[in-house]
């Protein structure tokens, strides 16, 4: 759901997910993302429902932002082997700055150090704001693409005076099942695609998953960046997964990586209709 709100309920039964990132723990002041996620399809509905909380924190906590989604998606039956799905979302958010994390070229002296009070105009109740989503998803047993736009409202998000649209995103996805020859448990490959842009930001990831039974891996390359190693397994309604991002770039020697870790719960339900069609992809 975080990639796309379209994703809301597309698993049928419901589901709960707890996602935990640090991002480049070798460097002081990393970056740190926690989030939990629930969603499951309601038939009365016509689609599927979600909830997504969010909490990120950059540089120890001197930049915390929190947000709260809501979101719905609809789901669209269009031919016997072809869903599509539609999903809204709405966010509430907040963030604050940590001022006394914080130093300014006014509070030093020359020869004693920090020992001077800012005259730096501190903004002391955080910035709230409401937000908006969109997105779709078109998906068989074997393929599905879709798109998603996040931040329509544009919203202000300076912590300071003044005014900080928070730029919109864009947002493409895809990937194709693979059945493979495997003794035993069935065995599938996945090669995915992953398009983000953001105002002049581009970020682009590929690569394949490999799934066997209760266990998948997976292997990504991101843009001018990192690769991405990964490993998961279910265990009945429990599924687990870790990835570590290996980084490419300059910063290779300082930032120690990217650790992930997730967890889930795919609880097991017996929808009024009849056994719908899921999506062809890891739930996370």
């Amino acid at each position: 759901m975080y990639l796309n709100p379209a994703f809301a309920g597309s698993s049928y039964c419901p589901k709960l997910s707890l996602n935990h990132r640090n991002q480049w723990p070798g460097i002081s002041g990393s970056f740190v993302t926690s989030s939990a996620s629930y969603d499951q399809h309601i038939d009365a509905l016509s689609g599927g429902i979600g909830l997504l909380v969010v909490n990120d924190r950059a540089g120890e906590g001197t930049l915390n932002t929190v947000s709260v989604s809501g979101i719905y998606s609809y789901e669209l039956q269009v031919t016997r082997k072809f869903t599509m799905r539609a999903g809204i979302q709405g966010t509430w958010a907040q963030k604050k700055v940590d001022w006394d994390k914080l130093t300014f070229g006014d509070q030093i002296d020359p020869r004693r150090g920090f020992i001077y009070n800012t005259n730096e105009v501190k903004r002391d109740e955080p910035r709230s704001y409401v937000d908006f989503s969109a997105g779709i998803l078109g998906y068989t047993d074997k393929i599905f693409v879709g798109f998603a736009v996040h931040h329509l409202a544009q919203p202000n998000e300076s912590v300071i005076e003044g005014v900080s649209p928070l730029p919109r995103k864009y947002t493409f996805h895809a990937g194709y099942l693979i059945p493979l020859e495997s003794k035993g448990e069935p065995a599938t490959l996945s090669p995915n695609v992953l398009v983000q842009l953001q105002e002049d930001f581009l970020q682009i990831n590929f690569g394949m998953y490999y799934n066997k039974g209760p266990i998948y891996g997976g292997l990504w390359y991101r843009n001018k960046d990192s690769f991405i190693a990964s490993l998961g397994f279910q265990a009945g309604i429990l599924k687990f997964g870790y990835s570590y991002d290996i980084t490419v770039s300059k910063l290779t020697n300082q930032t120690a990586g990217s650790h992930e870790f997730s967890t889930g719960l795919q609880f097991d339900c017996k929808p009024k209709k009849k056994r719908f069609r899921t999506i062809s992809c890891p739930s996370f």
